[in-house]
């Protein structure tokens, strides 16, 4: 098995344990599932991108959106904005 395919099943898991369904993934369990995406050393984008793929399926989306971006530009570099005095 390559690379790639061992970061998605991993990610794969990790949703499984944090959020169990797409059903059940509220703004509560998708910062879990990032949280643990990024103590893994999987990019939280790569991880949001896949979820964003299933948003039809996801209840209040919107909402888990809009949470989800928060969090990926509070922990990551290129998300976070900068302040120059």
């Amino acid at each position: 098995m390559d690379r790639s395919n061992e970061i998605v099943d991993k990610m794969k898991n990790i949703f499984q344990d944090t959020c169990g369904s797409w059903q059940n993934c509220t703004v509560t369990t998708i910062q879990d599932f990032l949280d643990q995406c990024e103590q893994n050393n999987i990019d939280s984008q790569f991880c949001m991108s896949w979820v964003e793929q299933h948003q039809l399926e996801i209840p209040g989306w919107e909402t888990v959106s809009k949470v989800s971006l928060q969090w990926v530009n509070e922990h990551t570099s290129t998300g976070a904005p900068q302040s120059f005095k």
